[in-house]
């Protein structure tokens, strides 16, 4: 039974399994995180294994989907040879017949078999004909290319047909129109709506597709909603749920975005215990992926340190710098102001080894 994550929320899975070479040999994770970056790890990617759904479903599945295969070639060739021997014999019956007769006695035409003196029928005029079907991915380019140009009611009838169909682009396209106030008025109940709807039909989708992306975004924007609440919408405050909204796109689907959310959660203790050394974990894992905001964060933590997470100015200041490259728009100013206060405190010796860890990283860290 697929689970409704908007109305019905989720546990996490636990597992167990190994952990990868590539995660526990991560540079610049700091000792104390790097020493438990392995548990956290062990229990996504299980989770993530015993979520996916094999395509073929292994070896002996394929056994069986061959074996059904060829019993079915032959129940098929058996049938066409049937056949045969029954037109034959349907043809000689045929041939022997009297002339045929249609329903209102008029003699069919032996040469044309259809009726002599009918005229083919047509629909009634009053009997509207069926609309043309609107192919759903044709429906979502036309939308998107209407929106480029300006066309905004164009763009969101087009953009509603395909939502209306399932197409998840277009859904999640339409909640962020909605969200962001993009060309229209704002509204969130109808971004929540869409969104909503993303997360229900699509949370077990395969990680890493195209189509993932946006799932994984709507889960990230329906945490944002639960953060905050909708009191227009009837949707309550619930900062319990938007952690398993961040939670699961976190770990499912490995999303930095959430990731980051997560991180902060747990970092200023919302939604349940404030928990450093946890926030320390997600919030490396969005950094090493480039969310400059999580760098901006790590790099707060580390410099600072916090319970669990003892300081290390060093890696602080490299990833506030890092943090401050990408900063650009005038919103991410904060970044700005973080990266200033932490670099007026770092000693020479810490701004020099900050440096250093900052050219490896631009040489070696997997982007």
């Amino acid at each position: 039974m697929r689970t409704h994550w908007v109305t019905q929320g989720f546990e996490m899975r636990s597992a167990t399994g190994g952990c990868p070479r590539e995660v526990a040999t991560w540079p610049f994770l700091g000792p104390d995180i790097a020493a438990a970056a392995c548990d956290d790890f062990r229990i996504m990617q299980a989770d993530r294994l015993s979520s996916l759904k094999s395509p073929l479903g292994g070896a002996d599945r394929f056994q069986r989907v061959r074996r059904i295969a060829r019993a079915s070639a032959r129940v098929a060739v058996r049938g066409r040879r049937a056949a045969g021997l029954f037109a034959a014999g349907m043809m000689g019956l045929l041939l022997a017949s009297p002339p045929v007769q249609a329903f209102d006695g008029t003699a069919l035409d032996s040469n044309i078999n259809a009726p002599q003196h009918i005229q083919p029928l047509t629909p009634p005029a009053d009997v509207p004909l069926a609309p043309v079907a609107r192919p759903v991915d044709e429906a979502f380019r036309t939308g998107a290319q209407a929106l480029r140009s300006g066309q905004t009611a164009k763009g969101l009838d087009a953009l509603g047909y395909a939502a209306a169909q399932g197409h998840a682009a277009a859904q999640w396209k339409l909640g962020r129109i909605y969200a962001d106030g993009d060309g229209v008025k704002r509204d969130d109940a109808k971004a929540f709506s869409y969104f909503s709807k993303i997360a229900n039909s699509h949370a077990d989708d395969y990680p890493g597709t195209a189509q993932s992306r946006f799932v994984a975004s709507a889960f990230v924007a329906l945490g944002g909603y639960y953060l905050e609440g909708i009191p227009a919408a009837g949707v309550k405050r619930d900062p319990i749920r938007a952690r398993d909204m961040y939670s699961y796109a976190a770990s499912y689907f490995g999303d930095a975005d959430a990731q980051y959310h997560l991180g902060k959660l747990y970092l200023d203790g919302v939604g349940g215990p404030k928990d450093a050394r946890n926030a320390g974990r997600w919030l490396t894992l969005a950094a090493q992926k480039g969310q400059f905001e999580a760098q901006a964060m790590l790099g707060q933590l580390l410099f600072r340190g916090d319970e669990g997470v003892p300081r290390q100015a060093a890696r602080g200041l490299m990833w506030l710098t890092l943090a401050r490259d990408a900063a650009a728009r005038p919103e991410d100013h904060w970044v700005v102001v973080l990266h200033e206060e932490v670099f007026a405190e770092a000693s020479p010796d810490e701004r020099a080894m900050a440096l250093s860890y900052l050219e490896n990283w631009l040489k070696t860290a997997k982007r």
